[in-house]
């Protein structure tokens, strides 16, 4: 209910973000992908395009070489800010998301799909945020990725889930832990 509010109040944001895409670049507004959801059940994920056309569209973009040049000017502003997130909304209102809960992974990442399933991420619905994101996001390696993800799913509660949303919002504000292309990734313990 809360994602379809969202959706509705959110709906100028949408049309003002469709108007600076098609203005900067040539090709659709939204973005579409395979990815894995809850006991790895595969679903398209949306978002707002935030690459030229010619990006490879397969691979998470942190693994992806000279992934800056690929970024629209529009779609940096987007990633940074995370506005490129919202069509999510209505992967949610679909019911494949939820809000919280682990990013879900392209339907390719076998070692991410894996180490999730090692700390029993699998069973849950992916999220819009989650425990990994606001630990470091693409910062982190994915064992470490995997086992924030398992902590969540072991411990999926309304005082955890709030504290995910400050902590997002305050992340999102400072573009921490955003990662653009390939780079040497550091571990933090859980």
């Amino acid at each position: 209910m809360g994602a379809l509010i969202g959706f509705i109040l959110l709906s100028p944001v949408f049309l003002i973000v469709a108007i600076a895409i098609k203005m900067d670049s040539k090709g659709s507004v939204f973005f579409s992908q395979k990815r894995v959801g809850k006991n790895r059940r595969l679903f398209v994920l949306y978002k707002f395009r935030s690459m030229c056309i010619q990006a490879p569209s397969e691979m998470p973009t942190h693994m992806l070489e000279g992934a800056q040049s690929y970024i629209t000017r529009v779609g940096k502003f987007l990633r940074k800010t995370s506005l490129d997130e919202l069509p999510q909304l209505w992967n949610i209102i679909k019911g494949d998301m939820s809000a919280i809960g682990p990013r879900p992974a392209l339907w390719n990442q076998d070692d991410l799909v894996a180490e999730r399933e090692l700390f029993g991420a699998n069973g849950i619905r992916p999220g819009l945020t989650g425990w990994a994101q606001v630990n470091g996001r693409d910062e982190l390696p994915i064992p470490i990725k995997a086992e924030y993800d398992g902590y969540y799913a072991a411990h999926v509660n309304f005082k955890l889930d709030i504290k995910i949303i400050f902590m997002t919002l305050r992340q999102t504000v400072s573009g921490k832990g955003v990662v653009e292309g390939q780079r040497e990734l550091v571990g933090k313990d859980v």
